[in-house]
């Protein structure tokens, strides 16, 4: 374009010549002002210290647009992005698979996870997920849990949603005992077992049990089980309702649920 104007050809002719529009050539590029989406970005990743960039995003986006590249600038600069966690190498083992679920309530998931309180007592956490809507069901905190427990939760739960066709979880012995099996025959639920050593084999809640860990249990530090069980009360909440989850398309496991009808708990209409 230089070359051609140097050689006395006008500059609207020069255009003409290589195609260029004029606009572009006058264009004047304009600083934004950034300072309010970092404040906004900064507060979000305080509140959210375990989000990376795309939930972030997703929240952001709820109160207020903004483009991708430039927010995903903006969290560069600012040094926002989160260590990722070292996963030791698995093996995928063949057998003991089970079918997809294909609706809500069809199959949940349990497992229990340790944690200490400020003077280093040991509590546990019960927690119970929906394989399908990805609703964590229960998160119970207590010092000890055992089968009467585990089926106290199930009969609890299945008083609002109706009983599931399946359960998976592993060889505890919560899981194993006489009651669960009577339990299980008498409402006519399918217990499954994973394989010993075989985590990965009930993929959904150890999924579950990584967010539980990441953002609440290594979050705080709790000096009373009282104070434990609100705060679990408060992240079971913040997950199924707030918190967008990326295999449901960033929707949060409420939103995906009630794009299905839930079957009502016949099992309780009788009574």
């Amino acid at each position: 374009m230089r070359a051609l104007e140097d050689q006395g050809v006008s500059r609207v002719r020069a255009c003409a010549i290589v195609g260029q529009p004029r606009r572009t050539l006058y264009y004047r590029g304009q600083l934004k002002d950034n300072d309010p989406i970092a404040t906004r970005l900064q507060e979000l990743a305080q509140q959210r210290p375990r989000f990376g960039w795309r939930r972030l995003l997703i929240m952001f986006r709820r109160k207020e647009a903004v483009g991708e590249y430039r927010f995903r600038r903006i969290y560069r600069d600012l040094a926002l992005q989160v260590r990722p966690r070292k996963k030791r190498k698995v093996r995928y083992v063949r057998g003991n698979a089970i079918a997809a679920v294909q609706a809500p309530n069809e199959r949940w998931s349990i497992d229990f996870m340790h944690d200490r309180l400020a003077n280093d007592r040991t509590i546990r956490t019960m927690n119970v997920v929906d394989d399908f809507t990805r609703e964590c069901l229960a998160l119970e905190v207590a010092f000890s849990f055992g089968s009467a427990d585990v089926i106290r939760c199930f009969e609890d739960l299945a008083f609002e949603r109706g009983f599931p066709k399946t359960v998976r979880f592993d060889n505890g012995s919560e899981f194993t005992s006489r009651a669960m099996l009577q339990w299980g025959a008498e409402r006519d639920v399918q217990l499954h077992f994973t394989q010993p050593g075989r985590p990965m084999q009930n993929a959904h809640i150890e999924s579950l049990n990584g967010k539980i860990r990441d953002e609440l249990l290594n979050a705080h530090s709790f000096l009373t089980i009282f104070e434990a069980r609100r705060k679990a009360a408060e992240w079971l909440a913040d997950y199924n309702e707030v918190r967008p989850h990326s295999a449901l398309g960033y929707l949060t496991p409420r939103e995906f649920a009630d794009r299905f009808k839930t079957t009502p708990p016949s099992q309780f209409s009788a009574a």
